[in-house]
């Protein structure tokens, strides 16, 4: 079960953001400049590139800043939840 839902957390979001590109990609024009930096959000940071784009056409205001934190709170999970129970597995009790 673990491994299926760091699969998800891995490919998931890149899955959506390749699909959403390919669906819409005006919208992805409109948000970014370039190629480069959705690029690295694709690699880096996929939840929260794709919250950027969600919140990115109406203008960015104050409830906007608190879903992109919370994305980028995910994608920090994302990256060290594999850690915690690689550490919880070793630590070996007292009798």
């Amino acid at each position: 079960m673990c491994c299926l839902f760091a699969s998800l957390m891995v490919f998931g979001p890149r899955f959506a953001i390749l699909v959403w590109w390919l669906m819409d990609s005006a919208r992805w024009q409109l948000a970014f400049s370039n190629f480069f930096i959705p690029l690295l959000g694709f690699l880096f940071l996929p939840w929260t590139t794709l919250a950027y784009v969600a919140v990115f056409p109406g203008g960015i205001v104050f409830f906007d800043w608190i879903i992109l934190g919370l994305a980028i709170v995910i994608d920090i999970a994302s990256y060290s939840s594999g850690e915690y129970g690689r550490r919880r597995r070793y630590v070996v009790e007292p009798y």
